[in-house]
This record gives C-alpha cells, sequence and structure tokens, in this order.
C-alpha cells in the first residue's frame, strides 16, 4: 500500500524585489478588526457602486497615485492585504477635503474611512504614520505650549516646501495683514490668541483620556516624553494659580 503523501503547504515568499517578509495573517485580522469596530466604521461605508465618481473628482486622485474608491473597494470586499498595503502610503494622500462624500451616491465617505484607517496605523505604530506625522511635530508642540495650532509667522514658503514653487506668489506680508484684523488679540505673530491655563489642563485631560497621548507614543516616544514634561509644568503652574486664590 503506497504511503500516504501529506499536501504541499505553501510558503510566502514575501516581496521578491524588496525581500519583505510577508506580514503574518494575524496582524492583518488584527489591524482590520481594528477597523471595522472604530464607530464611524458602519456610518462611513454602505456599499458601493464602483461608479468611481468619488475618484473622478477627487483632488488628490489627480496627482498622486490614490483612489477613494480603491480604499472603499478593499473595505468593502475585506481584502486584507490589501488594505493593509494601502495603509503603508496611499492614505496619507488623502486631503480630507471630503468632496468624495459629497458626490457617492451610496452615501460613503471615503475620507472618513481614510481618517479610520490613519487612526488604526497610528494605533499599531506603522512606520507610515511616523512618517507621515514626522512633519508635524513642531506643530503639535505649538497646540501643546500655546493651545494654538499654528502661529501665522509658520505660515511661510520655507516652511512648506510641498507647496511647490509658486507659494511666493501668494506670500503676504504678515505684519501688515494682521493689523488689518480688527479683534486686538489677533495683532500677535507668536500666537494666534491666548488659551488660559484651565483650557490647557482640560486639553491635556481629553487627550489622555481619549487615547490620543498613547497613540503618539507610538509613533514618536521622544515628542511624547517632551509633551509630558510641558503638561506637568502647566499643571503644576495652574495647581500654583488655584493655591493663591485659595489663600488669597
Amino acid at each position: 500500500m503506497d504511503a500516504v503523501v501529506p499536501p504541499q503547504m505553501h510558503t510566502p515568499i514575501g516581496d521578491p524585489v524588496t525581500e519583505r517578509a510577508p506580514v503574518a495573517y494575524e496582524t492583518l485580522e488584527a489591524v482590520f478588526e481594528d477597523i471595522r469596530s472604530h464607530p464611524l466604521y458602519d456610518h462611513e461605508l454602505h456599499g458601493c457602486l464602483n461608479c468611481g465618481i468619488c475618484t473622478a473628482t477627487c483632488p488628490s486622485a489627480h496627482y498622486y497615485d490614490y483612489s477613494p474608491r480603491e480604499i472603499v473597494q478593499l473595505l468593502w470586499t475585506e481584502n486584507l492585504e490589501g488594505i493593509h498595503d494601502a495603509m503603508q502610503e496611499k492614505i496619507w494622500a488623502c486631503a480630507q477635503c471630503y468632496t468624495c462624500a459629497a458626490r457617492c451616491p451610496f452615501q460613503n465617505s471615503p475620507g472618513g474611512l481614510v481618517m479610520i484607517l490613519r487612526e488604526v496605523a497610528i494605533k499599531h505604530g506603522m512606520q507610515s504614520a511616523k512618517d507621515a506625522l514626522k512633519p508635524f511635530t513642531r506643530v503639535l508642540m505649538k497646540v501643546i505650549s500655546t493651545g494654538n495650532q499654528l502661529a501665522p509667522n509658520m505660515i511661510t514658503g520655507d516652511a512648506f516646501p510641498d507647496w511647490g514653487p509658486n507659494v511666493s506668489k501668494v506670500d503676504a506680508p504678515l505684519k501688515l495683514l494682521r493689523k488689518a484684523i480688527p479683534m486686538p488679540t489677533l495683532h500677535t505673530l507668536d500666537t494666534a490668541w491666548e488659551v488660559n491655563l484651565k483650557t490647557s489642563i482640560e486639553l491635556y485631560t481629553i487627550w489622555e483620556e481619549t487615547g490620543v497621548l498613547q497613540q503618539l507614543e507610538a509613533v514618536d516616544p521622544n515628542l511624547y516624553d517632551v509633551i509630558l514634561d510641558v503638561m506637568d509644568e502647566k499643571r503644576s503652574e495652574y495647581q500654583d494659580w488655584l493655591d493663591e486664590q485659595a489663600g488669597g
């Protein structure tokens, strides 16, 4: 009697060009589960006619290897490998203008789905998330230290080289323009407006309770440590102020 030969097991070889190790299926499942369990997932994805209206009207699709329709199709068909691949680069090309959501006949929101994919990429500490968020370090530090996302003197061509060569055509005399704004608190170039300590503490608490800081730690541990120091300093300063009010 002939011996029973077990079926040959296929061994994934990964990418033959880069020789990257294949992503474990358990990892793909874990990533997709985090995507599917997001509270906004069912709100943003309803189906897909594959009509392509979202891609046809997408500004990013004209300049990058990005298609809103592809994102919807990958999620709708639960293509785990394709989803993971898109999270390595493509999802960071979306400008979050939500033109796709306004035009979709099924009321899908590819832009909203991309936002979910970005959150999950950050949660899993993907290199694409680290690379995409690195340029925004100074913006985040601005939020932490002043409560403002951007100061007027940060909006310059040198600060945003990806704006392209035509940015010089829209460059403006900031000091002159700021004087034209009627609100006295907006005349400063260092920060758009002053945020009091209590508001700052409330922001810190929100970021802690919602897991934002934990996600930041996965993406940029050094920045996370700096932000904790700033938060501790402001909280201490606020407590000192409270003690002074109680003693007075």
